[in-house]
């Protein structure tokens, strides 16, 4: 087993602006083989820009019993930032490594397999230092977010003005790599 250790990754706050449904669409739910905590988690985004803190799917809800190895990830097309590289959603697969972060910590823990569904799907767009950030997840209550209490919500209960955690990147990757280039993503 890994050992968790301190990340180079800088976890911030973001100000949620919207969130606005934008029909079905294949989303990833990764299943590691490993227990995650329920405020561990992945970094997910539609472009380089930045990525926002997806939690494990480690408590109960209303529609979902806990699956404390399971991250609900989003849309097929993401990013999903891996420690300085980032990956698309779509190229996960089992036996692979996932890094999760929690607070100031990441871990590494084993991929037991990938899952694709077609689900309905929701745009969250946030703010955080002029950064614009979007992420396109299902729109479940065992997708959720960490706030700045501590407070664990669901991607149902975010509206505008909601803050949760996020983290700012730069656009310009080739394979996952990090370059230098002049690039626009929306």
């Amino acid at each position: 087993m890994k050992e968790e250790r301190e990340q180079e990754t800088t976890l911030q706050l973001g100000v949620v602006q919207k969130v606005v449904p934008i029909g079905i669409g294949t989303r990833v739910c990764i299943d590691t083989a490993d227990i995650l905590t329920p405020t561990e988690g992945v970094l997910v985004g539609n472009t380089g820009h930045g990525y926002m803190l997806v939690l494990s799917e480690n408590r109960s809800t209303d529609t979902y019993p806990p699956r404390p190895f399971r991250i609900n990830a989003g849309g097929i097309h993401q990013y999903i930032y891996l420690r300085g590289k980032t990956s698309y959603l779509s190229e996960m697969r089992g036996g692979g490594t996932l890094y999760v972060y929690n607070g100031t910590h990441v871990k590494e823990v084993p991929i037991g397999r990938v899952k694709m569904e077609k689900r309905e799907l929701v745009r969250v767009e946030m703010e955080t230092d002029g950064v614009h950030i979007s992420s396109t997840l299902q729109y479940a209550d065992s997708v959720s977010f960490l706030e700045k209490d501590g407070t664990i919500v669901s991607v149902k209960e975010l509206s505008e003005g909601t803050e949760i955690y996020c983290c700012i990147d730069e656009p310009g990757r080739h394979l996952g790599e990090k370059i230098k280039e002049e690039i626009r993503e929306y």
